[in-house]
């Protein structure tokens, strides 16, 4: 058993995809960016929104990046994307669980923290979670360890008590940059074989395998 349980966000608590998938397209069809495929901004659900518009739209010039990355917050991710975002089934149950055997469980994520705190209200959870890093608390995100990091600084934790979870090789890089154990789950895009090579204690299929983790 472990003390403090660090999870992703996207793909490993929450699925956001429809609401990540309809911003995305909303803005390239708003900017004239056309035949970009569904799973193709399915695929960069992990990755930095700075990666992954530059990976979707082509764009290398950084001022036309973050120009797109600003409308897609302002005309479409703040209307849309907290509204398609639903927690797995599992979710709660496990959360609830982990807490009341006196863990304590956090969030790193790529998404900006305000984002994922609005997701917590929605589900009314702020007291399952001790601490939200998110995009904006970090100057280099996964699989930079920072993230990791900083809830390993903030509660002094011994990095052999920590396992972070996540549904991507990001994540499970991550773990490995910060020292602390990894657990995979295959709600996302990544299969469990592409897990295999990279160091990990449980690729699971759901959440609810991670109570049976010793």
């Amino acid at each position: 058993m472990y003390k403090t349980y660090i999870f992703d966000f996207d793909y490993t608590l929450a699925n956001s995809e429809k609401g990540i998938v309809m911003c995305f397209q909303l803005l390239f069809e708003a900017e004239g960016y056309k035949g970009i495929p569904e799973d193709a901004i399915r695929r960069t659900i992990g990755m930095t929104m700075f990666d992954a518009m530059k990976s979707l739209t082509g764009e290398t010039a950084p001022d036309r990046i973050y120009e797109l990355i600003k409308e897609y917050k302002v005309r479409f991710s703040d209307k849309y994307m907290t509204a398609n975002t639903h927690l797995y089934p599992e979710t709660l149950p496990v959360l609830k669980a982990l807490k009341e055997q006196g863990s304590r469980c956090c969030i790193v994520s790529t998404k900006t923290r305000s984002r994922i705190n609005e997701t917590l209200r929605k589900y009314a959870m702020e007291d399952l979670i001790d601490l939200v890093v998110g995009m904006e608390d970090v100057d280099n995100a996964k699989p930079a360890p920072d993230g990791i990091n900083r809830v390993c600084d903030h509660f002094g934790l011994d990095k052999k008590d920590v396992l972070y979870i996540g549904d991507n090789t990001i994540d499970a890089k991550a773990a490995q940059n910060a020292g602390v154990a990894f657990a995979a789950v295959t709600t996302g895009t990544t299969s469990e074989p592409d897990f295999r090579p990279l160091p990990h204690v449980a690729i699971m299929k759901d959440l609810s395998h991670i109570l049976a983790i010793p």
